[in-house]
């Protein structure tokens, strides 16, 4: 007899299925999921974890025409699985595979794209509306984590949704909390109750026959919140405007099912919470799921990994630095939104718990609340991927750099970041950096550069940035002193020989400076080490330009506005009329694959370099 999930093509073929084959079927998703990500990497815990209410959502509604919205992207392996995907989860997150988060290009069934959280209830609303306006009663779903509920952006939808006279539901996975007595017989038939048919007509009848009697509706109005409120959790999402319903057990098929099927038949908003337990099915991942949210291939009978790479990552170097700064500095304060694991603040967190602070999904709570402890005398560094730090642009600028307060920024993930794709890159922040006033911008070439530059900035009295790539880096070797750079100023690492001929001056930009060392021996180029985006060592610019008969700049960022941008600027306030070539990202989002790879087919390898180069010599 075939495995259940080789008849699974489509939805379609899901909703033929008897409700008693489901439960079967999750297990084969479940083995399928680890076996297929022990192969490639991904994320793994969340997408364990939403089995059986992926399957429940895909056999209740009508999907692609009702809605599916999934926030974030980290759990929708399942749902890729089976909407026709899973024979292309062999190339998951590979070149020209299949992405690791929702796309609209890729599938009819990925109807909103995302890799940021808190998205979700925005984009649904939105559908949810567009939806009445077309005069269609297709289903419009959100299915958002207890993480990214922690977000700002998340309750401005709640709160906006709850004033729409739309069709929507809200389904909030929580995996914080573990299925417990609260998530049994009695609210398995409260929510049950609450989903049904007879409840909502009694709900909606009894409004208008109190509506010519306002006092009495608030005194009914509050009776039934203060009834709910005696047994579930969702008082706030009542007020909000959205009919409440769970907690429920979010891997019991069968109430899930008949939940999903009542609130199915309702109108207006409604609010399911679902509890899940991420990694379920997986003793490893169960045990660990922080661990195994995002993994590399591993042996799926055991969830060890394959290989651990031996060198320091840059993001161990920010954490090795920030214990040993605090350990000088009782005035350092780190603060994360939600990245503790990812941006390495681990061991800062265990040994200092009282100035370390997760403010959760909040990336613009994090700059301001940065911002008010800098008031008062602290000095906090915000640990923050680039590809987040975009999401608090405005407190940047009006809450710190206005009022040049003494915050450094350890921004993670500058420039691309091969398997995870556009949607992490770090491929803007010295575009959208370096416009602004009263911020010094480094960039390391190297491990040492990255502690050195982090102790420039913390010592530094105002805002400060350093940006560093993810992964290892040269390997350099690092002092264990905390010492600071001259701010501004960079360093020639090699010097041209040539006597005669056109001569070339490299002017690379942190993550760069080694492959223009190894294209600069084939060229037998001139290459300084810039180390600073501002304030640019203009000195050093305007010596190379005088001596030197073109300027090449390279960076791993967006050309469009980045450092080779401020050095022609710099040019042109000097009155310098060196011809010039700026290397670095296309205007192009460029999509998931191996870094190496991607940076080769950007130009940026030392090969492509040579070619670039080779080439504007050969037309000045």
């Amino acid at each position: 007899m075939l495995p259940l999930l080789d008849s699974i093509h489509l939805p379609e073929d899901l909703r033929k299925l008897d409700r008693d084959q489901l439960a079967a079927l999750a297990g084969e998703l479940r083995t399928f999921l680890v076996e297929s990500v022990s192969k490639t990497g991904g994320h793994l815990a969340s997408n364990l974890g939403v089995v059986e209410l992926t399957i429940a959502l895909h056999y209740v509604f009508n999907t692609p025409d009702d809605r599916l919205v999934w926030d974030v992207g980290h759990q929708t392996y399942p749902h890729k699985i089976l909407t026709g995907r899973r024979e292309a989860m062999a190339d998951l997150r590979k070149p020209n595979g299949i992405a690791g988060f929702p796309r609209r290009s890729e599938s009819e069934y990925d109807t909103f794209g995302t890799g940021h959280s808190s998205t979700s209830i925005s984009a649904a609303l939105g559908m949810a509306i567009a939806a009445k306006q077309a005069g269609s009663d297709r289903h419009c779903v959100a299915i958002i984590g207890d993480g990214a509920m922690t977000a700002g952006m998340a309750f401005e939808a709640l709160n906006n949704a709850g004033d729409m006279d739309a069709n929507l539901l809200v389904i909030l996975n929580d995996n914080d909390m573990s299925i417990s007595s609260n998530v049994g017989g009695l609210n398995r038939y409260l929510a049950k109750l609450l989903s049904s048919r007879f409840y909502g007509a009694v709900r909606q009848s009894g409004k208008k026959v109190l509506s010519g009697m306002p006092h009495v509706q608030e005194f009914a109005k509050r009776a039934e919140e203060h009834v709910k409120g005696m047994v579930l959790p969702g008082t706030l999402f009542e007020e909000l405007g959205f009919n409440y319903i769970g907690p429920i057990d979010g891997h019991d098929l069968p109430v899930l099912l008949d939940t999903l099927s009542n609130i199915r038949a309702l109108k207006g908003m409604q609010f399911l919470h679902v509890v899940t337990q991420k990694g379920k099915g997986f003793e490893p991942a169960e045990d660990d799921p922080n661990k195994y949210h995002g993994v590399s291939k591993f042996d799926p009978s055991n969830g060890i990994a394959h290989s651990v790479a031996t060198a320091k990552t840059y993001t161990q170097v920010f954490g090795d630095w920030l214990v040993d700064m605090a350990d000088r500095d009782d005035k350092l304060i780190g603060i994360t939104p939600a990245m503790c694991d990812g941006s390495g603040l681990n061991a800062f967190a265990e040994k200092y718990p009282s100035r370390y602070f997760d403010v959760g999904i909040a990336e613009q709570h994090a700059l301001t609340f940065a911002a008010g402890m800098a008031c008062d005398g602290l000095k906090p560094v915000v640990a923050i991927y680039s590809t987040f730090l975009q999401r608090a642009y405005d407190q940047l600028i009006h809450d710190i750099a206005l009022q040049n307060l003494d915050v450094l920024f350890a921004i993670d993930r500058a420039g691309l970041v091969g398997a995870d794709g556009p949607t992490h890159a770090g491929s803007f922040d010295l575009s959208y950096l370096r416009c602004i006033p009263n911020i010094v911008i480094m960039a390391p070439s190297d491990e040492n550069e990255c502690r050195q530059m982090l102790t420039t900035g913390f010592q530094y009295q105002g805002v400060a940035a350093v940006r560093y790539p993810r992964g290892t880096g040269t390997g350099a070797a690092m002092s264990a002193a905390l010492e600071t750079l001259p701010i501004g100023k960079g360093e020639v690492k090699r010097d041209s020989t040539i006597k005669k001929g056109k001569k070339v001056a490299i002017l690379a930009f942190g993550s760069m400076l080694a492959p223009a060392l190894q294209a600069a021996s084939v060229l037998d180029a001139t290459v300084a080490n810039m180390r600073f985006v501002k304030p640019l060592d203009i000195e050093l610019i305007e010596e190379l330009a005088k001596t030197h008969d073109l300027i090449v700049t390279i960076e791993e960022n967006a050309l469009m506005g980045g450092a080779g941008a401020a050095v022609l600027e710099a040019m042109q306030t000097l009155n310098v009329s060196t011809p010039a070539l700026c290397l670095g990202l296309p205007d192009i989002f460029i999509e998931h694959g191996v870094h190496e790879t991607m940076l080769a087919e950007c130009g940026l390898d030392s090969s492509g370099i040579v070619r670039s180069v080779s080439a504007k010599l050969s037309i000045i």
